[in-house]
């Protein structure tokens, strides 16, 4: 039996899939690797054919990531189970030292890591996140924002049993949903090192995480109609929720002052205007505020155009998505 089950779902990307699947070979001992080919079309199964000691599971109809890696967990048999993109990269006996953490707190439900930024390559751009990992009981951390990176998570079989699959109709942060429902059950540990690559979305990659004003508007909901209503939460006291809902909103108006700004230092408006409409609708203070002190951004006018001088401080989406599978 193996003992850890490494899900990679993919659609339409070929190209990408030999390296994520070597990269999940080379992560570590007794490892099943279980690739669901999402209603792709015939290029995707001619390059699994080629594949050896891989569990191919075929889907003729698109259920999209969720839907994808629901499958994949049916249809593995590991008592571990670890989900990778098939843009991402698993580093080399990444698994080693996260299954050792696991195996040392028995009452643990998940382990995760730190994860490389990549270029849209995949090769590492030198920065990774979260520069710190919290352990434990994190709970109420996961509600304010989600700083577990999808590739790096080794969580139970177990817990699947008490909390459920992945929910398919939130579409770019079923994941972040999956580590709050476990973690309101059972502490987290972490290996504060990097595990994986994960490949950066961009404003015109395609990619599902690009669209922040889109998945935060529909985390902001998620807030309000679901995670605030799990048990836990909802014996909580009104200034503990009050605290959640007030950083939540400051994560928000922080990602989506970020965006709008490397929009429009990629000159694209368009996008621009989406975060500062999503910011509007979710948190106008919060957002009207670091619009106004954002020491990163600089304006300037020159020879007739505007540019933007953004640094990349590392704010992130919830991940991880990042679903960029879609």
């Amino acid at each position: 039996m193996p003992q850890v089950s490494i899900i990679i779902a993919t659609h339409n990307r070929p190209h990408l899939l030999p390296r994520a699947v070597e990269s999940a070979r080379a992560a570590g001992k007794d490892v099943e690797i279980v690739v669901v080919d999402d209603a792709s079309e015939a290029e995707t199964f001619r390059v699994c054919q080629k594949f050896s000691g891989i569990r191919y599971v075929r889907v003729e109809r698109n259920r999209r990531l969720g839907g994808a890696r629901n499958l994949g967990i049916l249809a593995s048999v590991g008592e571990l189970i670890s989900f990778l993109d098939d843009d991402d990269v698993r580093l080399p006996h990444s698994l080693d030292a996260q299954i050792e953490a696991l195996a040392s707190a028995p009452e643990a439900g998940f382990v995760y890591g730190q994860a490389l930024h990549g270029d849209q390559n995949g090769a590492p751009l030198g920065s990774f996140y979260p520069a710190a990992c919290p352990q434990g009981d994190v709970f109420w951390e996961l509600l304010k924002w989600n700083f577990v990176p999808c590739p790096t998570v080794v969580f139970r079989r177990d817990c699947l049993h008490r909390v459920g699959l992945l929910d398919e109709a939130m579409p770019g942060v079923e994941d972040w949903d999956l580590w709050i429902r476990i973690a309101e059950l059972y502490p987290v540990v972490a290996v504060e090192r990097p595990v994986a690559v994960w490949r950066r979305a961009t404003p015109d990659s395609g990619q599902y995480t690009s669209r922040h004003a889109e998945m935060l508007c529909l985390c902001a909901r998620l807030l309000r109609e679901r995670w605030l209503a799990l048990p836990r939460a909802a014996g909580a006291s009104p200034a503990q929720l009050s605290s959640v809902r007030r950083q939540f909103a400051e994560h928000v108006a922080d990602q989506l002052t970020w965006e709008a700004a490397r929009a429009l230092q990629s000159a694209q408006p368009g996008h621009a205007l989406k975060q500062v409409s999503a910011a509007a609708r979710i948190t106008p203070w919060g957002f009207a505020r670091r619009a106004m002190r954002l020491s990163t951004m600089r304006i300037f006018s020159g020879r007739g155009r505007r540019s933007v001088v953004v640094a990349d401080d590392g704010l992130h989406l919830p991940h991880g998505r990042p679903g960029r599978h879609e």
